[in-house]
């Protein structure tokens, strides 16, 4: 009857620091995953601005080539006039060229800020990536204290409190923005 008693008594510790452990872990791994919700909306959100911005510089581009084009075309059939430059091939160069600078300046701005916006989304990314490595060792770490419950072996609980440390290591990477990432975890979760 003592065994028994001394028995139970060890199952009861084992499973409340199972308990314990699996509560702790989930908590956290709930509150990783409300960040990371918001950092793949920013995500999306800098991805939308780059692929706008980009589309905008690339219409700017094209109509820097077709302005250039049309002022190259104006100024040929101006020459062809026998060196007749009437109102009309003037006014249209003064715009042509004043269409072109316009554009002109309006290209470095654009190239930039969307690099800015492709930056910002790598960036997030990162954090991503820690979020995503977090859920997957707190997800192995909770799976491992279920299994030392079950099968009553405590060296089974510190396997899962290791990975709920990288786990937990990983998340706070992410919360406090620390640059601890993973190329090869990145790739095998992506």
């Amino acid at each position: 009857m003592d065994i028994e008693i001394g028995a139970e008594a060890k199952d009861k510790a084992l499973n409340r620091r199972v308990a314990i452990t699996v509560v702790a872990l989930s908590i956290f791994m709930g509150f990783c995953g409300v960040k990371d919700g918001n950092i793949v909306q920013a995500m999306q959100q800098a991805q939308s601005n780059a692929v706008d911005t980009w589309s905008e510089y690339q219409a700017t581009k094209t109509k820097l080539h077709i302005d250039e084009t049309a002022l190259a075309q104006t100024k040929f059939l101006g020459a062809i006039g026998a060196g007749r430059v009437d109102a009309a091939t003037s006014a249209e160069t003064a715009r042509l060229e004043k269409e072109i600078a316009k554009y002109q300046s309006e290209v470095p701005g654009l190239k930039k800020q969307a690099e800015g916006f492709q930056n910002q989304y790598d960036a997030l990314n990162v954090h991503d990536d820690q979020f995503d490595a977090a859920d997957a060792f707190i997800s192995i770490a909770v799976s491992v204290a279920a299994v030392a419950a079950l099968v009553e072996a405590s060296w089974a609980l510190y396997v899962s409190w290791v990975f709920g440390a990288l786990g937990l290591v990983m998340g706070l990477s992410g919360f406090f923005g620390w640059g601890l990432h993973s190329d090869f975890m990145a790739k095998l979760l992506s």
